[in-house]
């Protein structure tokens, strides 16, 4: 299934949720519109926002008062990618130069804080306080994620569960955000409103579980980004842990990566010893697995097409490149 048959209940709304993404770059600094423009044509599936709208649509769905966290949560992602890009110093994303490999570090920087403003912005406009709430907390999860993930760069001693709390920092939060500010701002009951926190959170995982193996299966024309991006910066990610559990011995290439930090070889190697493994199809089955939490819930909202979008969502990321 196509991910656009999926979004189609909230298919009309999602296209003005575009076009008014693209009214921000109308600023009287012509630089500044230049900069917002690239980031904001630059790609993705635009999952956060209809995350935000899907959520909602099981009850009081109104976009008039979903359209600010639905542009916020995009606007949040983009400002934390390009920060990401600009501290792993990447130079390519979704296949075409990053913010700060044509502007620069500071530029880079700078468009990124601007967008986080932005966000504060659009997420006051909700006038609800416990979605304002949000936004903070959000930040504050995902930095510390971030912060994680710096520290524990090149690290090989690190447990399943730090993996788990690390990209559920960096990746699920803000899937949580997207779903449970949908549910209430549509005024769901308080059930409600924790199924899809739960649903964004699991959904969450699952999909950086995915991510984290098409590092090591897809292509670099795929994911718009070079293969194996993820060893490069010496971040351990569940392919990687089980190949350390699965081939523990001093010539595993990730070991020699990591006591290196250096060599595209024992990158090279990595990705083939993965990929002539059963460790892919055990990754999956992690992912698949919280996929299943993400779903177990949802018959319980009312019974709409936008619950069943929301588990064809959860399929879909689960399926892609299997």
């Amino acid at each position: 299934m196509e991910l656009s048959d999926i979004y189609r209940p909230v298919q009309e709304d999602l296209t003005a949720v575009q076009a008014e993404l693209k009214s921000i770059c109308q600023v009287g600094n012509p630089y500044l519109a230049e900069l917002l423009e690239y980031s904001l044509i630059g790609g993705g599936k635009k999952i956060r926002p209809i995350l935000a709208l899907l959520s909602a649509k099981s009850y009081n769905y109104n976009i008039d008062t979903l359209m600010p966290i639905a542009m916020a949560v995009e606007l949040l992602h983009l400002a934390t990618l390009m920060h990401d890009d600009t501290i792993d110093n990447s130079a390519v994303r979704w296949g075409r130069p990053t913010v700060n490999k044509l502007w620069g570090t500071e530029q880079a920087v700078l468009l990124g804080d601007y967008l986080f403003a932005q966000t504060g912005e659009l997420v006051a406009r909700t006038d609800n306080l416990r979605v304002i709430k949000l936004l903070p907390l959000t930040l504050m999860i995902i930095t510390s994620g971030e912060i994680a993930q710096s520290q524990s760069a090149f690290e090989l001693k690190q447990a399943r569960k730090n993996y788990l709390h690390r990209i559920a920092s960096k990746t699920a939060a803000l899937f949580v955000m997207a779903t449970e500010s949908g549910a209430i701002l549509s005024e769901a009951p308080e059930e409600g409103v924790e199924i899809m926190r739960e649903y964004g959170h699991n959904l969450g995982i699952a999909f950086q579980i995915v991510d984290d193996i098409l590092d090591f299966i897809g292509t670099e024309e795929e994911m718009g980004k070079p293969v194996g991006s993820d060893l490069s910066q010496g971040t351990l990610t569940l392919p990687a842990m089980l190949l350390l559990e699965h081939y523990p011995g001093k010539d595993n290439p990730v070991k020699q990566l990591f006591h290196a930090k250096d060599g595209e070889k024992y990158i090279s190697q990595a990705i083939e010893q993965v990929r002539n493994s059963p460790i892919i199809e055990e990754c999956f089955e992690v992912a698949t697995d919280y996929r299943n939490r993400a779903c177990r819930r949802l018959e319980q909202l009312p019974n709409t097409e936008a619950r069943q979008s929301l588990c064809e969502l959860a399929d879909f990321i689960i399926n892609r490149r299997r």
